[in-house]
């Protein structure tokens, strides 16, 4: 049993949801999870221990890419989690609307890469509220748990 966290930054609840449903799917393939509200996490160490660690975020804006305010006092510290040789992931939940759709993974991704992380998939993002049975989201952590 490989053990996966999966830490999140929502305002809407659309990416807690997200969040919570990528939980339930790897805890249904067999795995250890851990959903963590970025409001609860602390940088230091926080990809120590862990298998996979994903990380979520809704952000906003068209000038550019505003994260959540509970996660982006966490990004401030990425350098401190830890990442290098790390299995990683990011995803999103979005609103196509907005110039930098689902932005925030992107961000995520580009920062853990610098960080010397293994991104073992690209970031998934979704639209809004996600589904239980949502192909993107079954596909996605399908991916992801592969890796492991």
């Amino acid at each position: 049993m490989s053990t996966v966290q999966i830490v999140y930054g929502s305002t809407t609840g659309n990416t807690e949801a997200l969040a919570e449903l990528i939980g339930r799917l790897v805890r249904e393939a067999g795995h250890e999870v851990r959903v963590l509200n970025a409001a609860d996490a602390t940088a230091p160490g926080l990809c120590d221990g862990w298998d996979l660690s994903l990380f979520g975020c809704s952000a906003w804006g068209d000038e550019e890419v505003t994260l959540q305010d509970d996660f982006d006092a966490l990004f401030q510290q990425f350098d401190r989690i830890n990442a290098k040789n790390r299995k990683v992931a990011a995803f999103a939940t979005g609103d196509t609307n907005f110039t930098y759709f689902c932005g925030s993974a992107d961000v995520i991704e580009e920062r853990l890469e610098e960080l010397g992380a293994d991104v073992v998939a690209d970031a998934l993002k979704i639209e809004g509220a996600p589904q239980s049975d949502q192909p993107e989201v079954l596909e996605w952590t399908r991916q992801v748990l592969e890796t492991i």
